[in-house]
């Protein structure tokens, strides 16, 4: 029975950020609440602006359910045109995957995004006319090849007054300055110095305008190969050690040329690696580590598990949990991306070895390890401004192709890979096993996942600086013509207020250095199993694991044979490398010193914020990491307002009320999946549940078996 309201007096338009043109619309359509098949859900306008795909009911004109962590840019019924994934079409109960011109529309509309949120859409009570083009604008503006100038950025930086308040603390790494204060700051500039050679991009395109190499090495040889064959530097070790990273030569088939570039690299490793004072090791992460091509098949698996429709999809999955998990493979190239990042951090702290990191184009692999090997290792790092001053020197100047591996402008599906989601992948399991040696949270880290493909911002819609500063210059609507202002992601006050950037913080941020024998025997909990995979019926001791021989028939069994070769690939015996390993272990955590993850088979856990924030069967009631933050948060507030108090009156220092509302009073009802989603229904498994879940039912109270192995 379906009940459709009296049209509205009042239209609800959508709300346009500068620049942004309405392009198609469509009213009454029907959106699902994503749910257990009911049919339940609101009536309102599909809209499709150059920006985002929108859905607009009449609550969105009125503020009274605003979410506590809103986003200023990207509201919860928006989709970003760059972050659509996939479109599916239902025809007569058939899924059909929807691309290019379409013949016949669909009754039913499903976008999967590439931030995990799954849309239904019914479009069965829509004029039909509004459907062809609603339904053909948002498959032409979301799935099909764009040109780079037809991107929203260019709109928006035309468009919109520039007022923002110019540089935070994140340096940029666009000037030669940023490079030498770098040098300054890892007392690298006795061995390396930053070079100009690049200026007018006269060597390479790739390259950046500034970047720091061995003070031995001439611009000649620079200039000689486009810049490849030569160490960039990346960063120093306290030691004198450093971590380089280097670009190899294409395959050639003359051998005249092989042989000139053979003699050209002995040349090269010869002035850097001077035993017994200068050693170098070469990390070549094409043959270490899995291709790029690799990590995408695993993510596609990965992101399926969380990619649902209905209720009865998740609780079928839900069977399979550690099987499906494991098949995709995802969790274990995090685990050997931070088993390369250990082995790394060996050779620079307990060798005192320079270590050169060799990638095809040093652009992917060596940016994911390099990253992480400082963000074990420097303890800048791990602070806010420090976290994203390294995101701009590894990654945004350091020449990440984000706009083919994000595949932006959907050119081609062969260059897409979720390069820059791995790191963070890697960075949030050291963020979620040492939460006190980060100035930030994993609400941080997500945030940040999901700003790749909010197009407002320059930081991830380039593939090199030299294709940023060429795409700069142009006609803007406000002044008479200039170069467009583009912003920075880094400029949090844009997508949230003051009140939302809180969620960002780590309130327990361990900010003096005091290694606290105390706080080391906290960080070891119990694991949250049902988020990572169990290695072994037996818990394996944490002294042996995965370094140990013994263990080589159960990796090879977790990583199939296909990648077996792998394991022991390394030119050295893993003997040193676990010694490293356990050694560091069995002593208490300096929180501003070393880190080292833990990657014995369970420890390697899902994101689950990420992954699972949009799904009210995973969510826990009243808790989950974010309900204990809002927690401290309320008490830090109050903390802090009974201080004043204090100040204020020395002798009644606790009476009459606490005069500052903090800001989340209601924290015993948030669940695990704020502040993305808030509070949903109470989710029933299904009622005839499979044999599976029959033969499960039948055995003695799951939560009373010791095995730790318990569904979601």
């Amino acid at each position: 029975e379906i009940h459709i309201k009296e049209p509205i007096e009042k239209e609800v338009n959508p709300r346009l950020l500068p620049g942004e043109l309405l392009l198609c619309e469509a009213s009454t359509v029907y959106k699902y609440m994503q749910e257990d098949g009911s049919n339940r859900g609101t009536y309102g306008k599909l809209v499709c602006t150059n920006f985002k795909i929108s859905f607009l009911d009449d609550d969105s004109a009125s503020d009274d359910n605003e979410p506590q962590f809103k986003n200023k840019i990207v509201g919860e019924n928006d989709i970003t045109l760059q972050c659509v994934d996939q479109i599916y079409g239902v025809y007569d109960e058939k899924k059909k995957l929807l691309t290019g011109q379409l013949r016949k529309y669909p009754e039913k509309l499903i976008i999967y995004c590439k931030d995990l949120r799954v849309f239904n859409f019914c479009l069965r009570y829509t004029k039909e006319e509004e459907v062809k083009r609603i339904v053909s604008g948002i498959v032409h503006h979301s799935q099909t090849p764009k040109l780079l100038k037809r991107l929203f950025l260019f709109s928006y930086a035309s468009a919109a007054p520039n007022n923002t308040d110019g540089r935070n603390q994140t340096v940029m790494f666009e000037t030669l300055e940023d490079w030498r204060d770098e040098l300054e700051r890892t007392k690298g500039n006795v061995k390396y110095k930053a070079v100009t050679t690049n200026e007018g991009y006269r060597v390479s395109e790739k390259l950046p305008l500034y970047f720091v190499v061995p003070i031995c090495i001439s611009d000649e040889s620079i200039l000689k190969y486009e810049g490849r064959g030569i160490p960039i530097w990346c960063w120093s070790c306290h030691n004198g050690a450093a971590l380089l990273k280097m670009s190899t030569f294409p395959k050639e088939q003359d051998d005249s040329t092989s042989q000139m570039q053979k003699a050209f690299l002995d040349g090269i490793y010869k002035t850097i690696s001077k035993p017994p004072y200068e050693l170098l090791k070469l990390e070549d992460l094409s043959s270490s580590l899995p291709s790029l091509q690799d990590i995408q098949t695993a993510y596609t698996r990965f992101k399926q598990l969380f990619l649902i429709d209905n209720s009865t999809d998740f609780w079928a999955t839900d069977v399979k949990w550690f099987s499906l998990l494991e098949s995709t493979n995802w969790l274990e190239i995090i685990r050997r991306v931070l088993k390369k990042a250990i082995e790394v951090a060996e050779c620079l702290e307990i060798q005192h070895t320079n270590v050169l990191l060799i990638e095809e184009s040093a652009t992917d692999l060596c940016c994911v390890i390099s990253s992480l090997v400082q963000v074990m290792m420097d303890s800048y790092s791990r602070t806010k401004s420090g976290f994203q001053s390294l995101i701009q020197k590894e990654w945004v100047i350091g020449g990440h192709c984000f706009l083919d591996r994000c595949n932006h402008l959907h050119k081609s599906e062969k260059e897409e890979a979720p390069v820059f989601l791995l790191l963070l992948n890697c960075v949030w399991q050291l963020v979620q096993q040492y939460p006190p040696a980060f100035e930030f949270t994993e609400t941080y880290l997500t945030v940040l996942s999901d700003s790749l493909y909010v197009p407002i911002f320059s930081t991830f819609f380039f593939n090199s600086q030299h294709q940023r500063d060429t795409n700069k210059s142009g006609e803007s609507l406000k002044t008479q013509s200039g170069p467009f202002r583009f912003l920075t992601v880094w400029d949090w006050a844009v997508q949230f207020d003051p009140k939302a950037q809180a969620f960002l913080n780590n309130p327990l941020y361990a900010e003096k250095p005091k290694p606290d024998k105390s706080q080391r025997k906290t960080a070891r909990f119990k694991h949250q199993r049902q988020l990572s995979l169990p290695l072994t019926q037996a818990k394996p001791s944490t002294k042996r694991g995965f370094f140990r021989e013994e263990t080589d028939h159960l990796i090879k069994n977790i990583l199939g044979k296909r990648i077996g070769k792998f394991i022991n690939s390394a030119d050295e015996p893993p003997n040193s490398l676990r010694e490293f390993y356990d050694s560091w272990h069995s002593k208490p955590v300096d929180y501003h010193g070393l880190l080292l993850p833990r990657i014995d088979g369970p420890e390697i856990k899902v994101w689950a914020q990420r992954y699972l924030r949009w799904i009210p069967e995973a969510q826990l009631h009243g808790g989950g990491t974010i309900a204990t933050a809002a927690k401290i948060l309320d008490l830090m507030e109050e903390v802090q307002s009974l201080q004043v108090k204090m100040d204020e009156e020395h002798s009644q220092a606790v009476s009459g009320d606490v005069h500052s509302v903090p800001m989340l009073r209601n924290s015993a009802r948030l669940s695990s999946l704020f502040p993305f989603a808030l509070l949903q229904r109470q989710s029933v498994k299904p009622a005839l549940p499979t044999s599976t879940w029959k033969d499960l039912e039948d055995e003695d109270d799951l939560v009373k078996r010791d095995d730790e192995f318990v569904d979601l």
